[in-house]
């Protein structure tokens, strides 16, 4: 299994595309998404989120910081408007 500090591609990661979305409505896409890729045992995927003013970046990091399913996430290094998430499939 891979992890989140092995990753050097995301190609063929999961990935959610927040672009155009408010606040509450990235919420809960965020969190649908987590729950989807929880229940195909597919443990890293892609939150596209943008550069903007960063606020799309911010509520994708406080929802994935209360979300329990969630190890580990961090910015892509090769792309500041994405971050990679590592959740638990194994609980």
């Amino acid at each position: 299994m891979l992890h989140l500090n092995d990753l050097i591609f995301i190609d063929n990661l999961p990935s959610i595309d927040l672009h155009g979305e408010n606040s509450d409505t990235a919420r809960v896409m965020i969190n649908d998404f987590i729950n989807d890729n929880y229940k195909q045992k597919k443990n890293l995927f892609c939150i596209v989120h943008g550069v903007g003013s960063g606020i799309l970046r911010r509520t994708t990091n406080e929802t994935l910081k209360k979300n329990k399913k969630v190890i580990d996430f961090k910015t892509y290094y090769y792309n500041q408007g994405c971050t990679v998430v590592e959740i638990d499939i194994e609980n």
